[in-house]
């Protein structure tokens, strides 16, 4: 086994990230570690202190110790869970996620610095030489298989959610480009118009590829929330992507004070019926209709949520 081999390149590779040097990290007053828990607080679609704990290996008395320190920044707010009061919910205030995004900024811009002195030619190999190592240390149990990471869209991401749900619907559906156009106008709308604290889209990423998305928008009902444009591509089916962005809606809903969210979807849609249903939504309406060249079946679904008034 050549050890000293992977101990050359972990040295290799985190100096040439900087990862060791604190005091330069993504130029920003926070350390490896500490930008790490801000990332999965923006990310993660359950921010319990126990699950970061266990998400990051953290011991329990640093945790508390950074989220402390976060606390008294205005970076963060704890508080009992709604659904266990021995566990504590922690969320980014407007100022942490500001802080999230400024290091999610500074990483996306540091990878593009390092890969502007790879030749074009071999960035494609680099890539997939990195899946190739993860690959292999997960397979060997170096690695719980992994986690997709759930995030706001990025530049073009968008667009993305537009063009695979129409090839995708298209693929396996038949259906034509009404369906497509429709999802354009829906994001559209969003683009161009949302509140960014009741309003929110997830990107579901993994090995550095987006494979699903979802959003919660509001609904013309007070106090209600509309899940919306659900999509898991099929390379990330049966790992759980779908019920992971789920739960980030119901999770988010629930936080900002929405009674109830509300979703429509199509009978064909079978596997993404199960996901509602094993989250709590109940079917409450069905309506034949003939839309993007087909016969279909519309169903209305909802999930009362706890009480309180939206801001």
């Amino acid at each position: 086994m050549p050890v000293h081999e992977i101990r050359a390149f972990n040295r290799f590779y985190t100096n040439l990230i900087g990862a060791l040097d604190y005091s330069k990290h993504l130029y920003t007053p926070y350390t490896l570690t500490e930008s790490r828990v801000l990332y999965e607080l923006a990310h993660a679609p359950r921010t319990d202190a126990a699950d970061l704990r266990a998400e990051l290996s953290l011991d329990a008395g640093y945790l508390s110790r950074l989220l402390a320190k976060f606390e008294r920044e205005g970076l963060v707010e704890r508080a009992p869970s709604a659904l266990d009061s021995r566990r504590q919910r922690i969320t980014l205030t407007p100022r942490g996620r500001e802080a999230a995004a400024l290091l999610d900024e500074r990483s996306r811009e540091a990878v593009n610095a390092m890969l502007s002195k790879v030749d074009p030619a071999d960035r494609a190999r680099l890539t997939e030489a990195m899946r190739s190592v993860r690959e292999i240390l997960r397979q060997g149990g170096a690695q719980e298989a992994a986690r997709p990471a759930l995030r706001e869209p990025g530049p073009g991401e968008l667009g993305w959610i537009v063009q695979r749900h129409g090839a995708l619907y298209a693929a396996e559906f038949g259906w034509n480009a009404d369906f497509e156009g429709l999802v354009a106008r829906i994001v559209a709308d969003f683009a161009q118009d949302h509140d960014p604290y009741l309003e929110r889209v997830w990107i579901a990423e993994l090995d550095g590829r987006p494979v699903g998305g979802v959003m919660c928008v509001r609904d013309d009902a007070p106090g209600t929330a509309r899940l919306r444009l659900l999509l898991v591509e099929p390379s990330a089916r049966g790992h759980g992507v779908g019920r992971q962005l789920v739960d980030v809606v119901v999770a988010f809903a629930r936080e900002v004070g929405y009674r109830e969210l509300v979703l429509w979807t199509n009978d064909v849609l079978a596997s993404a019926r199960r996901i509602y249903q094993g989250a709590g939504f109940t079917l409450v309406a069905e309506k034949p209709h003939r839309s993007y060249g087909a016969d279909l079946v519309g169903q209305d679904w909802r999930l009362s949520l706890q009480e309180g008034i939206v801001r």
